[in-house]
């Protein structure tokens, strides 16, 4: 064998066992990955049972309900985007800024009788704040056009109709 043929065979076998490496690798961050995702987009396609996404959106009015269950607060209400609307149950504390018509990220996953079953509860900072993803949401299903100027009221989110464009 020449020195010109050892050396491909050296470099393939480097090139082999870097992919190998990089696949694995991959493989194993692919269970840990935690997606965002919008109550529309669960409309959509709802991920597996069990699988854990963060779920975006604003906290219908009047939806909150508030008891204890063995000792500890819990909370039910609705997360929506405008286009769909998610039943969420949390135990524990809520976060202060937690309230109607502001928006929240949660992290959890679906059971299997529909409802998002969340581990924590993240509120937003301020009342300007609207978080990317929510936003994004937002500007898809056609409710919110940032060169119209602001987004509308989140109160008025879930009786409003989708822009239409084009003739």
């Amino acid at each position: 064998m020449t020195r010109k043929r050892r050396r491909l065979w050296i470099l393939l076998a480097c090139g082999l066992g870097l992919g190998s490496a990089a696949t694995l690798a991959l493989f194993a961050f692919s269970d840990s990955l935690v997606f965002f995702l919008a109550p529309s987009d669960l409309a959509a396609k709802a991920p597996a049972p069990g699988r854990t996404f963060r779920l975006g959106g604003l906290v219908e009015q009047g939806s909150v309900q508030r008891s204890t269950e063995k000792g500890r607060p819990t909370a039910k209400f609705r997360v929506g985007d405008g286009a769909a609307s998610v039943e969420v149950t949390y135990v524990g504390i809520l976060p202060d800024l937690f309230r109607e018509g502001q928006g929240v990220v949660t992290l959890g996953a679906m059971q299997p009788d529909g409802t998002f079953r969340a581990s924590e509860v993240l509120a937003k900072h301020d009342e300007t704040y609207m978080p990317k993803d929510v936003a994004d949401a937002l500007k898809k299903s056609g409710h919110w056009n940032p060169a119209a100027g602001p987004p509308p009221p989140a109160a008025t989110w879930n009786t409003m109709e989708p822009k239409k464009t084009g003739g």
